[in-house]
């Protein structure tokens, strides 16, 4: 492994102990790289939407990059990521090209599932990104299936099982929390609180205010953690790491963030207020924040610009490439249905 290159000066002003921060400035350079691709890819894909060039459900992560940007930065190749379906985020954080998910969601077969599967089914088990999943908590219990295999391997790869606040309190999280602590598998549990499970708020559908003490029946340690500020998420997803590889079995991280747009492209979001949402760009959002550090850390205007401009290539690229591609045969209706017994 290479050498590290020396902290950065909020790493050196930073916290103590458990909350110090573990990215030095080139990986928190390639942090905001990645955080505004997801930011700017959400954007462009919000615009071909109401264009009508992408179809059905639409859920963009436009606020809540630092959270799976921040748990990237700790796991290694190998390592499986499952997701709901507010997963565009997810699949470039893993390394997937944003032309073949952006052509997946104009339903075009240079997308990841050949154009069939749209937002929320596309996979790639090349970057061991399982999956979109549009049943709320339901690839909670296929997370800790990928857990039982890399423990069944005897490897030590861990899977993480992102899911949403809206997902916290159902049945089968808690079925695969509780089997999770029995076989001690190696399962970094998620909750991606942005506060609003579609248009409830979390205060209305959960009695506890601290959901990172869900798994504490079983035994499993929990955190909350600031979802707005990728060194704390980094850090975080560091202790949660080096637990589950040492054996120790499933752990569990309530990242506290939010969402700027709706639940969905079709949702008015009206169950909030204007201020609330503009509060928390002006005063928390994750990129703005991480590029003053970049800033005061010595990363020059002209250094940010060009990130900037690369990120907006690979964007406007990936949405030309999308318009470009041809739509599926209608033969490929019948095709990968199920698995031919050889």
């Amino acid at each position: 492994m290479a050498k590290a290159a020396p902290a950065t000066k909020a790493a050196r002003k930073g916290g103590k102990g458990d909350n110090a921060p573990v990215l030095n400035l080139p990986q928190l350079t390639s942090c905001y790289r990645d955080m505004l691709l997801i930011r700017r890819f959400e954007e462009k894909a919000g615009q071909l939407y109401g264009m009508g060039l992408i179809g059905g459900f639409c859920h963009l992560y436009i606020g809540q990059e630092a959270v799976v940007v921040g748990i990237q930065s700790q796991l290694k190749p190998g390592d499986q990521v499952i997701t709901s379906y507010r997963d565009h985020g997810h699949m470039l954080a893993c390394g997937m090209e944003a032309r073949g998910v952006m052509a997946e969601l104009t339903g075009r077969v240079g997308g990841y599932s050949k154009g069939k599967g749209g937002s929320m089914h596309m996979f790639s088990r090349e970057k061991s990104f399982f999956g979109g999943h549009g049943i709320v908590g339901a690839q909670v219990s296929l997370g800790i299936g990928l857990a039982f295999a890399n423990w069944y391997r005897e490897n030590d790869h861990v899977s993480t099982a992102y899911f949403g606040d809206g997902a916290a309190n159902q049945g089968q999280v808690f079925e695969s929390l509780n089997l999770a602590a029995l076989l001690k598998l190696p399962c970094i549990f998620i909750i991606e609180n942005n506060k609003y499970g579609m248009g409830t708020s979390v205060e209305r559908a959960t009695a506890s205010h601290d959901l990172s003490k869900n798994g504490s029946p079983w035994g499993i340690p929990g955190e909350q953690v600031d979802g707005m500020d990728v060194q704390a998420v980094a850090a975080a997803a560091q202790r949660a790491v080096q637990y589950c590889r040492g054996g120790h079995g499933p752990y569990l991280l309530e990242m506290q963030t939010y969402r700027y747009r709706g639940h969905s492209m079709s949702d008015p979001a009206k169950y909030r207020t204007r201020e609330e949402v503009q509060k928390m760009r002006e005063q928390r959002d994750c990129i703005e924040n991480l590029r003053r550090i970049l800033l005061d850390d010595g990363v020059t205007e002209a250094d940010l610009k060009k990130i900037d401009d690369e990120v907006k290539a690979i964007v406007q690229d990936s949405a030309d490439f999308a318009q470009s591609s041809p739509e599926p045969d209608p033969a490929e209706l019948w095709t990968d249905v199920l698995v031919e017994a050889r």
